[in-house]
């Protein structure tokens, strides 16, 4: 760092969005500070899709995210779009792909993304310390004073908090950002964890032991919202992208409903099969349907015997009604061990949706996973880390 300890801004963690908004901070010549307590940026990055970054959605809008205010991503999401986060992207020469669902991935790294962020921090003159503690933070009356673990005070106009939530703690996600709202009296809304695997009792994982690995097509609903996409059984529960979505929907005591295979139509199936085959035995059946290991769970819970001509179409309606409308009650989540991010944060009311800006503390900002706004699975929250770093960004270069 340079021997200033003043700056215009200093940006708390230097993750997706704290990169994002640095970058934009500087871009008219303010001088820019972003801190962070681990080894290297953007860790949550590297990590991300696999290793090749999910870096946004074709697909994002509004009514991709949960908020108590449902409202009030829409500003920074309408003025920073996917569109320009991917024209950032191709002018770097980082190539990219669809994967399913409008989900882009980089072709070769996720890495790509964190240097192109830290070359246009670089680009800009934003400075950087990394693999440093922050002690406490405060205002004297006239600027944000950041006391850095070694003693230095740093002070700037613009204090923005980047801290991220609490998922995922192996990767050092602290709740520093909720303290530092909590001191500035800024309210919180309740944060859990999302995009989670589900847990269940000792009774139902026993059922599920012989299927963990097993994945299938489903929708799945919680509270009525659902989504359709692979489902899979774990030997803790139930996992998979059907399942993470819907996990952020989920509440305590509250039952999943599970549609297996949402586009065939298994009653028809199988009295295709009965006509067709009729001696065919019903276990057998459902194994051609189903995984064969699933097809063996429904055929011992059901308590289902005989052949297929054996059945009537009350019985076969009885069976489809078992794997399209199963009611699962979970009992949990892995938590935030396992969590890509944390529901709620800080209450959307009292900031500005078009800065970012707390609205009764002048050149305090919140972005990304720290607000109250939770993107679904599949680079949604990316671009809310994008949007929103860019708002608060642009916002600090033009004062």
């Amino acid at each position: 760092m340079s021997q200033s300890t003043k700056f215009d801004a200093v940006i708390l963690g230097a993750g997706a969005a704290g990169m994002m908004c640095a970058r934009y901070a500087a871009s008219t010549g303010k001088s820019v500070l972003i801190i962070d307590h681990a080894k290297a940026p953007g860790e949550k990055i590297r990590i991300s899709g696999g290793g090749r970054c999910n870096f946004t959605n074709l697909h994002c809008s509004p009514q991709n995210f949960i908020s108590q205010n449902p409202h009030f991503a829409k500003s920074a999401l309408k003025r920073y779009t996917q569109w320009d986060f991917i024209e950032m992207v191709s002018a770097h020469g980082i190539a990219w792909h669809e994967k399913t669902l409008g989900q882009l991935f980089c072709d070769s790294s996720a890495k790509e993304i964190i240097a192109m962020l830290v070359n246009e921090m670089k680009r800009v003159g934003v400075e950087m310390l990394l693999n440093t503690s922050i002690s406490s933070v405060g205002h004297n009356g006239d600027s944000f004073t950041v006391n850095l673990g070694d003693g230095t005070v740093i002070t700037a106009a613009s204090l923005v908090v980047a801290t991220g939530g609490k998922s995922i703690p192996k990767m050092g996600a602290t709740g520093l950002g909720y303290q530092i709202a909590k001191q500035f009296s800024l309210p919180l809304t309740e944060t859990r964890p999302a995009l989670v695997p589900l847990t269940f009792g000792d009774d139902v994982k026993a059922g599920f032991s012989g299927l963990s690995g097993l994945s299938v097509p489903a929708r799945v609903t919680a509270n009525g919202t659902g989504f359709s996409e692979g489902l899979l059984f774990t030997h803790r529960g139930l996992s998979g992208p059907s399942i993470l979505q819907s996990s952020s929907y989920w509440r305590e005591k509250d039952a999943i409903q599970v549609q297996l295979l949402p586009d065939q139509d298994i009653f028809s199936n199988l009295r295709e099969m009965r006509q067709s085959n009729g001696r065919k035995s019903i276990g057998n059946a459902l194994a051609l349907i189903l995984p064969s290991r699933l097809a063996e769970y429904f055929t011992e819970q059901l308590k289902l015997t005989g052949n297929l001509a054996d059945h009537s179409d009350k019985s076969l309606k009885f069976i489809n009604d078992a794997l399209c409308q199963w009611e699962l009650y979970p009992t949990g989540t892995e938590g935030y061990r396992t969590a890509e991010v944390t529901l709620g944060g800080v209450d959307t009311d009292c900031l500005s949706s078009k800065t970012m800006e707390a609205r009764d503390v002048r050149g305090l900002y919140m972005i990304g996973e720290v607000v109250d706004v939770t993107g679904w699975l599949g680079g949604f929250n990316f671009q809310w880390a994008w949007s929103s770093g860019w708002a608060a960004g642009t916002s600090i270069a033009s004062k």
